[in-house]
């Protein structure tokens, strides 16, 4: 069964047109899985007691209309499937009368926390989940294509305000980090992030920029140019054909 929990578009989480920003949105999406776990008994205590935790490979949300200061909505989640050592999870935000806002897949992995390798998802992990049906989108491949060169612009540092309860940059810092070189008035209408290893605190983090005609790829990457996450901003009549 589906899980969902009501809010309201607060001063702190919109931008400067008052609209609700993409990192809120996901925070919205994030708080709304980490509620359902909680709630069927499978949250953070469980899996540390367990020596795992789950961690975020890709976000792809589709984004109809983004609410504005003061609007109710519904956050709701679900997942659809696991397998192996991954899970699968669906999220939709709604507006008060039930209509769509955003829709949105994820993939996760099962970490161990001693190893740092994902680890075989077992029954009771996922025993208090109902599995739902696959949301009605349409689907990115997981793997984001960087096409020809980026530029290179200046290293960010990781600091404390960057991490998250594992220690790590939380996986919405690296929305944050991109939108810095989206063009002015850009509007998102799809959002993909393929994450690919974690960065820790002091690490510095080199951004490449690859432009295209509606479209702004941020290649998030170590000093070595091996990326920690690729985030892809398709503007909006892009990404609604």
């Amino acid at each position: 069964m589906a899980y969902q929990f009501d809010g309201r578009i607060r001063f702190s989480e919109v931008g400067q047109d008052r609209k609700l920003t993409m990192v809120s949105l996901v925070d919205y999406f994030q708080d709304c899985s980490t509620f359902q776990s909680e709630a069927c008994g499978n949250g953070i205590d469980f899996l540390e007691e367990r020596g795992c935790v789950w961690m975020i490979l890709f976000w792809q949300i589709d984004l109809l209309r983004r609410p504005t200061l003061g609007e109710r909505v519904i956050s709701r989640t679900w997942p659809y499937g696991f397998q192996a050592f991954y899970g699968y999870r669906n999220f939709v935000l709604l507006d008060e009368h039930e209509n769509d806002l955003a829709k949105a897949n994820s993939v996760w992995a099962l970490i161990d926390l001693k190893t740092g390798r994902p680890t075989r998802v077992a029954q009771e992990i996922v025993s208090g989940y109902e599995i739902e049906p696959k949301l009605d989108m349409e689907y990115q491949p997981r793997k984001i294509q960087l096409n020809g060169e980026g530029v290179r612009m200046e290293p960010i540092s990781v600091g404390k305000q960057h991490l998250d309860t594992n220690h790590h940059v939380n996986n919405g810092q690296y929305i944050y980090m991109a939108e810095e070189y989206l063009p002015e008035g850009f509007e998102t209408g799809r959002l993909c992030v393929e994450y690919r290893h974690q960065a820790r605190l002091h690490d510095r983090i080199v951004p490449y920029v690859y432009r295209e005609e509606n479209a702004v790829t941020v290649s998030l990457c170590d000093e070595a140019g091996n990326p920690y996450a690729i985030v892809r901003n398709e503007g909006l009549y892009a990404s609604n054909g």
